[in-house]
């Protein structure tokens, strides 16, 4: 089997209005199955709870912003993890839930736990669907954005390959609506990007190209490939499995090339 984590945030998750895009969400649940079909073990990391929440529920009064993170991620966690259940089903894939805090990987008790929870549902077919606990998770307590929680996973799980699914194609050598801008398909360990990553976060989420591209050094450092890739376009997930080098996206060879599982 090989071993993939999907990280897709929540740009990618919801309508230019902010809603949860469920058509996208079932393309991508279309997509997982069709990987595990044909023997990929998946590991998806998922953002989209916030966005879910915010239209379930129009409060009373005004909250701060604690306070809408930790209702609208309470109330959302549920509607996405039933969604990504009814979808999966259809598949007659099982899923569970993992929610997890960044305290979790700072000790090797909860790490060894954590490790061996994720293990366990692999060996038994069934499909992690991860996310950060935003209910507890606040301040120090929270992980940069999703990307760093993805990067984490990967290499607690050995991963060969991690992809961090983003509402644009890769990293560009300029601004991407700019003509002329091209992808860079290919980054060498060697390889420094620095000039062209800006700090611009997204409106849906907490991350940008910034994170994903640290994350993405961090976790080739530790011998995992890092595909950073559009996850609004149609079938991109069996296209980046299936026909590479047709498909736009910009990948970050590891230092350390893994051994198939």
């Amino acid at each position: 089997m090989h071993r993939i984590v999907v990280k897709v945030g929540s740009n990618v998750l919801t309508t230019d209005k902010g809603k949860p895009d469920i058509t996208r969400l079932s393309a991508l649940v279309d997509q997982v199955a069709w990987m595990r079909s044909h023997d990929y073990e998946v590991i998806l990391v998922s953002s989209g709870a916030v966005a879910c929440g915010r239209h379930e529920l129009k409060p009373t009064h005004d909250l701060d912003s604690v306070e809408q993170r930790q209702l609208y991620s309470a109330m959302g966690q549920v509607r996405l993890i039933n969604l990504y259940y009814d979808l999966f089903r259809e598949y007659g894939l099982h899923i569970g839930q993992v929610l997890t805090m960044k305290s979790n990987f700072e000790t090797d008790e909860h790490f060894r736990n954590q490790q061996a929870c994720m293990e366990v549902m692999l060996d038994n077919g069934v499909i992690p669907i991860v996310n950060e606990n935003d209910t507890v998770c606040l301040t120090e307590l929270m992980f940069t954005d999703n990307d760093e929680l993805s990067g984490l996973i990967a290499q607690m799980l050995h991963a060969e390959t991690l992809i961090l699914l983003s509402n644009i194609d890769g990293i560009y050598t300029g601004d991407p609506k700019v003509p002329g801008s091209q992808v860079i398909r290919e980054v060498k360990p060697e390889d420094n990007l620095d000039r062209y990553i800006v700090s611009s976060k997204s409106s849906a989420g907490r991350g940008g190209m910034e994170s994903k591209y640290h994350t993405a050094r961090t976790v080739a450092n530790a011998g995992i490939r890092v595909i950073i890739a559009n996850g609004k376009r149609e079938n991109i997930l069996t296209d980046l499995l299936c026909n590479p080098k047709e498909t736009i996206h910009t990948e970050f060879l590891p230092i350390l090339i893994k051994s198939i599982r």
